[in-house]
């Protein structure tokens, strides 16, 4: 059965928060609930490990779960982090070392950090979730993936491809499922039972439907959004098409337990996740791979679209310097040490060791209006960077 404890909140005002700026916060959230563009959101903040804010609007209820899609990253992150610092996994170590099948079409220089930063060289290489596959179809499979680019040339996001590949690294070095690695040696330490990777169909009911909203923008309105002509919409999702993610919904594509994309929370224990990367209390991660996911920028090859730097951690991405944190997802007032991963259909979290703030957005609304999203995303993200006053 699922647990469905609610989240014990505590006082913002005495975590630090500016109750008018976390009132603007909340109107933010429910602006495009209340106007029908999506069907429900969860927001959640956090400081010094606790829980400050845990909100619910729309069609949904606090014991509602919603499905994550790329916030998953930095749960597989986390699992990695232990492996590197016990010596299962080396960052320079070549992947077709741990899973033979993977040495063909020139794959067999990819290093494990690679993965991690996503310069791979195969972003679009394809998986048939809906075969539900398992490990021995999956190692199959990889043998039959090629290039698109000589590794470690470029930075290009891999939607899910690479975060399958890191899943088997962790099946090969430890014996064990990933989904189950993730859940004994992550989440269920640091008490987060309601984030899960991978539920039953008996486990699925609080989770809520995705829902398509809205119509697509126009090339004119890409054009003059980004100042490219030519932009498209099919250039900037990718794989990452609404028809994919409403897939989500399916209850097989649900237990599956997707490793790039799969991940199944509320707001509150995504938040809770950040503050465990801020503080880790209790020693979960060695100090030095902590830092190198969530501190070090290990990748930062410009990104194809806009020219950006990438600025990837082991894992996760930095918020920067600048205008450009606004393409990464984190808005304008966060500060450049702020780190974390979104996710489709405008899903973020995060956290800023300057303030000691995180954050997480969720919503089953995908709204089809790709620049709506993006702006809703950024607006919030500004907001829950303003949270706490400056000194």
């Amino acid at each position: 059965m699922t647990d469905t404890t609610t989240p014990t909140r505590h006082d913002p005002v005495e975590l630090g928060l500016d109750p008018t700026a976390l009132e603007a916060l909340l109107v933010r959230a429910r602006r495009e609930i209340e106007d029908g563009t999506l069907p429900s959101c969860q927001l959640a903040v956090a400081r010094n490990g606790r829980l400050a804010v845990f909100e619910t609007f729309g069609e949904a209820v606090p014991s509602s779960r919603y499905v994550i899609f790329s916030c998953t990253k930095a749960l597989i992150a986390g699992a990695i982090w232990l492996l590197l610092a016990d010596g299962s996994l080396q960052l320079d170590q070549r992947v077709a070392e741990v899973i033979p099948e993977f040495a063909t079409n020139g794959k067999d220089v990819i290093t494990v950090g690679q993965l991690l930063v996503h310069q791979s060289g195969f972003p679009y290489a394809p998986l048939n979730l809906f075969a539900n596959p398992t490990r021995q179809d999956r190692l199959a499979r990889y043998s039959t993936w090629r290039l698109n680019w000589e590794p470690g040339t470029r930075f290009e996001y891999h939607p899910t491809s690479a975060h399958w590949v890191l899943a088997d690294l962790i099946e090969s070095v430890t014996g064990t499922d990933y989904r189950e690695f993730v859940h004994a040696r992550v989440l269920d330490p640091l008490g987060l039972t309601r984030f899960r990777l991978g539920e039953p169909p008996e486990r699925q009911a609080d989770i809520t439907t995705l829902e398509i909203r809205g119509e697509p923008p126009t090339e004119a309105e890409f054009a003059a959004m980004f100042g490219i002509e030519g932009l498209t919409l099919e250039a900037m999702v990718g794989e990452v098409t609404d028809a994919a993610l409403v897939a989500f919904n399916r209850p097989e594509v649900r237990a599956l337990g997707v490793p790039g994309a799969g991940g199944i929370t509320d707001a509150a224990s995504l938040a809770l996740y950040y503050q465990a990367l801020v503080h880790d209390p209790d020693g979960l991660w060695d100090p030095a791979w902590l830092a190198a996911g969530t501190r070090e920028i290990r990748g930062d090859l410009p990104e194809p679209l806009f020219g950006v730097p990438s600025h990837r951690t082991l894992g996760l991405t930095i918020a920067g310097e600048g205008d450009t944190a606004r393409y990464r997802g984190y808005g304008h007032t966060v500060s450049p040490r702020a780190f974390g991963h979104g996710g489709a259909a405008g899903q973020i979290a995060f956290a800023d060791p300057d303030t000691g703030v995180s954050f997480c957005y969720l919503t089953n609304g995908i709204d089809a209006n790709l620049l709506r999203q993006q702006r809703r995303t950024a607006g919030l993200a500004s907001r829950a960077g303003s949270l706490v006053a400056s000194d």
